[in-house]
């Protein structure tokens, strides 16, 4: 059976043409774009209906109503939580798994890592070392530890001067914290991913990109592991929805799947010597790219 027809309301038509007109204005974030009474003239419509249609431009992060003598519409620039949250409600209403997401990272990081090592600066270089330093200091704190963990691959992503892979990396790396889906960290893995950070930055700082993808392969590839060692009920959840504030949804961290086995964490993590992020990334050299 097809599926019928949706055609869009007059609420619709008027935020694609709004966001056609903010697209091509070529107006910087902050920047007062219309008023209400302009744009109820332009487009002849009534109130409730324009209002409807900001609401919907508003939602995109496109748009923001300032309210009072001087207001309007003030453009904005669509924040990654913004990406984030339509991806994530995208996958889950397509039941899409937690496996699949960490699977996605694995693809993207080690091109990013290999680009970084190609394109990065020096400066780039230096807030590698300065993250590394960091999270040498930071002893035994788990969610600074995270923290400076997503920072250090922020600045890789950045380096790789890809826009669109680095949007990418960072709406997967949201949805692929594990913190969000229970994983707990130990000392000795936390060890390990300062180590895999200083061969990353080594790889990079000589300019070998074959190098910095396969130490990034094995890097992401270990979180993997890691699930999947000990936390294998996770890989099929479905994927959280997060919020526009870059929360997760309202499942319980230590929600199980039914018959699930009880996590075992009385070991610390051992990565694998040869991840199957890294033994993908290999199949793919010596071109680094999808």
């Amino acid at each position: 059976m097809r599926a019928p027809t949706v055609y869009p309301g007059k609420s619709q038509h008027v935020a694609q043409a709004l966001l056609a007109q903010v697209a091509q204005a070529g107006l910087s974030q902050g920047e007062t774009f219309a008023t209400e009474a302009e744009l109820l003239t332009q487009f002849g419509v009534s109130r409730p209906t324009l209002r409807e249609g900001v609401r919907i431009l508003e939602s995109l992060g496109v748009l923001q109503q300032r309210p009072g003598p001087g207001g309007g519409l003030v453009v904005q620039r669509p924040s990654l939580d913004t990406l984030t949250h339509s991806l994530s409600v995208y996958l889950r209403f397509n039941q899409v798994p937690f496996a699949a997401v960490l699977q996605a990272r694995e693809a993207i990081e080690p091109v990013l890592a290999a680009e970084a090592a190609r394109q990065g600066t020096e400066s780039d270089f230096r807030a590698m070392q300065d993250s590394i330093e960091r999270m040498d200091r930071l002893g035994d704190d788990p969610s600074a530890f995270i923290a400076e963990n997503k920072t250090f691959h922020d600045i890789v992503a950045r380096a790789s001067g890809n826009a669109v892979l680095e949007a990418f990396w960072g709406a997967m790396s949201l949805l692929a914290q594990g913190d969000h889906h229970g994983v707990r960290y130990a000392a000795n893995h936390r060890r390990h991913v300062l180590l895999a950070h200083r061969r990353i930055l080594d790889a990079c700082r000589g300019r070998d990109s074959i190098a910095s993808a396969a130490a990034m392969a094995q890097h992401v590839g270990e979180l993997e592991s890691l699930v999947r060692e000990r936390y294998r009920h996770l890989l099929g959840e479905p994927t959280r929805i997060r919020d526009l504030h870059g929360a997760p949804d309202a499942i319980p961290h230590d929600a199980q799947a039914p018959g699930s086995a009880t996590p075992d964490t009385s070991h610390d993590f051992q990565p694998s010597h040869r991840s199957r992020a890294e033994a993908s990334f290999r199949l793919r050299q010596p071109g680094c790219t999808f």
